[in-house]
């Protein structure tokens, strides 16, 4: 016979793991905490409702911008080329959401949003330099920007040496999304006589 002690025992059973429950912010919210001297905003962006930190920039990052801004102020004019400015998007998605893309191309002077956000018409272009993001600025920003119908989106992913390029929003997503390889150029919606060549945005000589 065997022994009750020496029988096999199942393991205790287990509850569900869930998530632990996150704060949904809003804009008015983050008003309040930057108001207040709670929240310093120079780090952060609001999306889906959720301060996303922006990361410390290492050097291949800092290089992508400055390459692909100082092109685009070359085609559009200093004036209409921002950094890490805030946007509005879609109204349904205004009051959770607040990005701040690594570069935007408006389409009026900068000097002309004194005290507002540009819309969405007001956007040529937007730019984000992706590195440990890259997952992040393909999916939920893409899609954030789409539907706003904002009429292009550049991504240029830093670890595979190409520029994603999204175009035509439809429905909440980008219907033409294109890759383009250093090798391979690629001319703005707002600019189409002028090429961007992909290689420029990489310093010569690194990897």
């Amino acid at each position: 016979m065997v022994s009750a002690s020496s029988r096999a025992r199942s393991p205790p059973s287990r509850a569900p793991l869930s998530p632990p429950p996150r704060k949904h912010w809003t804009r008015a919210e983050c008003a309040a905490l930057e108001a207040s001297g709670l929240l310093t905003p120079q780090d952060l962006e609001l999306v889906e409702g959720e301060l996303i930190t922006r990361m410390g920039k290492k050097r291949p990052h800092v290089n992508g911008v400055t390459f692909v801004m100082a092109w685009l102020v070359r085609i559009f004019g200093q004036e209409f080329v921002n950094t890490e400015a805030p946007i509005d998007v879609a109204p349904e998605d205004n009051p959770t959401n607040e990005p701040e893309p690594d570069i935007i191309v408006l389409t009026r002077p900068s000097w002309e949003f004194a005290n507002a956000n540009p819309q969405p018409s007001d956007l040529h272009l937007l730019v984000e330099i992706s590195d440990t993001t890259l997952g992040f600025d393909l999916t939920t920003k893409a899609a954030l920007y789409a539907r706003a119908r904002i009429a292009e989106y550049w991504v240029l992913d830093l670890a595979a040496r190409r520029l994603v390029v999204h175009r035509d929003p439809q429905a909440g997503r980008y219907a033409t999304i294109a890759a383009y390889s250093e090798s391979e150029s690629v001319a703005p919606l707002a600019a189409p006589q002028s090429a961007f060549r992909v290689a420029d945005a990489f310093p010569s000589g690194t990897s």
